[in-house]
């Protein structure tokens, strides 16, 4: 079998890479020409390369030349980022067209629990109505409107399941030189110099389990499903004081209040919209940061056979990686 995978020089991609060339299956990555190599490592010599853009639907045909599956993981996690709807939404509509055009057998789009629908108080699912509306993160609306391009192919003929993980943790295979939002946190919070934590929580998931998720859902998933990815719900305090405990530091200790948190929120907002230049945490994601943001796994569990280690145990490995750096 033939798989391309898209994103493949990211944190999750490259660790997919990894996994799908230990079962034998030929790989091809289809990257941007500046793409550095940081994460994939030394398993960018074993995969086929495709360079191209994520918006450009002739380059992913020819990249999809041959393959049977496609794993469609590139996107923008940057929460400022001006090109989100540029990359998630429209690359994701591309990479949909050009699997309609090349005839994929199947395609496995990863999406985020920020697509799942939600409200503060209540435990979502996969079944859980979207909300639309203004303070929802530019972040989330792009990986909802890219699920929507998804079920859009599907509705055309295309053979696509999606999976959405929560906030993956995991060893970093690039030792720091790569940018990994989660191992930054960690890397912060085990300095001992983070005060601060925020009210509201979060569910977070290992790496490999995503990863194990995803050929699950490729070999198990049912047409047009999607599958929350997910380990545990913590609180932002329980999440960095595991994540201390783990590197013998001393967790964040004062709950920044939410009055003042959105009112740092708003003077962001206020310096981007005067300068031009967009910073990634204004007040919708201070908004959205604050709320509990909860998440069954139930149906991955049930119906992929999907496993998901407690975040001690994630955490640990995300310490010992933090060491290995050094």
């Amino acid at each position: 079998m033939t798989a391309l995978v898209t994103g493949a020089t990211g944190f999750l991609g490259s660790q997919l890479v990894r996994t799908l060339l230990k079962t034998g299956c030929r790989v091809r990555i289809f990257r941007r020409a500046t793409s550095r190599f940081d994460m994939l490592g030394a398993a960018k010599d074993e995969v086929d390369h495709s360079v191209g853009d994520i918006t450009d639907m002739d380059a992913l045909c020819v990249a999809m030349k041959d393959a049977q599956v496609v794993f469609h993981v590139a996107g923008n996690v940057r929460f400022g980022s001006k090109s989100l709807h540029r990359v998630n939404v429209q690359g994701t509509a591309a990479v949909i067209n050009a699997a309609l055009k090349s005839g994929i057998e199947r395609l496995v789009h990863t999406s985020s629990v920020s697509a799942i629908g939600k409200s503060d108080h209540t435990v979502a699912d996969e079944s859980s109505e979207w909300q639309y509306g203004s303070l929802v993160p530019p972040y989330a609306q792009s990986k909802h409107f890219a699920e929507l391009e998804v079920q859009r192919g599907i509705a055309e003929g295309l053979d696509a399941v999606m999976v959405n993980p929560s906030l993956i943790f995991g060893p970093d295979h690039s030792k720091g030189k790569a940018p990994n939002i989660t191992h930054d946190y960690a890397r912060i919070i085990g300095s001992g110099k983070l005060w601060f934590y925020p009210d509201g929580g979060t569910n977070v998931v290992d790496i490999d389990d995503v990863v194990a998720g995803h050929l699950l859902a490729l070999e198990r998933g049912r047409k047009g499903a999607r599958y929350i990815m997910g380990s545990e719900n913590l609180s932002w305090n329980s999440l960095f004081s595991i994540l201390a405990k783990v590197q013998g530091a001393k967790p964040p200790s004062i709950q920044l209040p939410y009055h003042f948190a959105i009112a740092c929120g708003l003077l962001t907002d206020i310096w981007s919209r005067t300068t031009g230049h967009k910073l990634p945490i204004g007040r919708s994601v201070i908004k959205y940061i604050y709320k509990n943001h909860r998440y069954s796994n139930r149906r991955a569990i049930d119906e992929l056979g999907c496993s998901f280690r407690p975040f001690p145990k994630t955490a640990q490995r995300v310490a010992n990686s933090l060491v290995a750096d050094q």
